[in-house]
């Protein structure tokens, strides 16, 4: 499989700047602090595990893929349950397994695990009646809600907005009658005005409903905009006193605590300037043009879910981590793909790609004239 096609490179190249951009950004970091002592060395090597698995994929026949994604979904659950029992905290967080100084973030494999299995369910089920497509929706909604459910208690709320993404892609594919969608809807929005209704009347009720943990979590969401946050307020400020190719190497603007991986953005624009910032920005407009546009060319209908399922959470957390860095959306745990620091989440986001580009690549995906 030629993976330098010429076609490829509008993906190939923005993909490669961002990882440069990524890995001069890690060689500051450690003026942050001394636990990002080593970052440059373990990003550079998750960045060529990434690649190798990357091109990997391109020779590989992965035809059964979806075949064994339950196999894989009951062993990641089992490390989600084994994390929060071993599991390393880090910020209150209880996310990550351990060993010999690796570490393993299973709510993160389970975006593409998940993404496997709910497409392998929907594309085995035959549906004839609204009874079938009822208990269909209700078995990814379970299968979805269990890892939910144990991420949730971690906490990492960023995980389970990407698993209901991933569940919200695969459902609007079933193309179900209107009434349906408007249901569901109506559904959603009266158990958001009910929480907010509680929230601002009824506190205590609110508290002893969802509990202490999860109402301050709430809470904190909500008041976002009091700008009482430090690392937003040192964000905001390094933005805004950046020069055009900003400090350089070994030496950093202002200090932010969660720099190399939250606030990449702003780290970056203050270590070399709104220019790095122009860059990351035009870098995932090619990447994710090239994707929506080659995504749209393809006839499998379980290999476009499973693109479109990656392009919804790729491009909702570089949405959400610029929004982030620019105070307009609360602080969240919202890595920028392919930036930030972060074994796991850039191992998967390769698997992610690398198994997109394949499908992409190969003819039998596409539609007959597709470019």
């Amino acid at each position: 499989m030629k993976i330098l096609k010429k076609d490829n490179l509008f993906l190939i190249i923005p993909l490669l700047i961002l990882t440069i951009i990524s890995l001069f950004n890690m060689v500051n970091a450690h003026l942050i602090s001394n636990i990002y002592q080593n970052v440059f060395i373990k990003q550079l090597i998750w960045f060529i595990l990434g690649y190798l698995i990357f091109l990997l994929l391109q020779k590989l026949k992965i035809k059964k893929i979806f075949k064994y994604a339950k196999f894989f979904y009951i062993i990641n659950i089992f490390l989600l349950i084994l994390v929060l029992f071993i599991g390393d905290s880090t910020n209150g967080a209880k996310c990550w397994l351990s060993f010999k100084g690796i570490s393993l973030q299973p709510s993160e494999i389970m975006k593409l695990i998940l993404t496997l299995y709910l497409i392998q369910i929907v594309s085995n089920n035959k549906i004839k009646t609204n009874k079938d497509k009822f208990l269909l929706i209700l078995k990814i909604v379970i299968i979805t809600l269990i890892p939910s459910i144990l991420v949730f208690l971690e906490p990492d709320t960023g995980a389970i907005i990407n698993y209901l993404i991933i569940l919200l892609v695969i459902i609007l594919f079933l193309k179900l009658p209107k009434w349906w969608y408007i249901s569901v809807f109506i559904l959603f929005f009266s158990l958001i005005g009910t929480f907010f209704i509680l929230y601002f009347f009824k506190q205590d009720l609110l508290i002893k409903l969802i509990g202490t943990t999860f109402f301050y979590r709430m809470d904190r969401l909500i008041n976002f905009a009091s700008g009482n946050s430090y690392q937003l307020t040192q964000a905001l400020v390094t933005i805004g006193s950046s020069s055009f190719l900003g400090t350089g190497f070994n030496k950093i603007l202002l200090y932010i605590p969660e720099a190399p991986t939250d606030f990449i953005l702003a780290f970056s624009i203050g270590n070399f300037g709104i220019f790095s910032g122009i860059m990351i920005i035009i870098c995932y407009l090619f990447i994710n043009f090239y994707l929506i546009y080659k995504t749209s060319k393809l006839s499998n209908s379980k290999i476009k879910m499973f693109g479109y399922a990656y392009l919804s959470i790729f491009i909702f957390h570089q949405i959400y981590n610029i929004g982030m860095n620019l105070g307009l959306l609360p602080i969240m745990g919202i890595p920028l793909p392919f930036l930030s620091y972060g074994g796991t989440n850039t191992l998967i986001n390769f698997l992610f790609l690398g198994l997109l580009l394949r499908f992409i690549n190969d003819k039998k995906y596409l539609k007959p004239n597709a470019i």
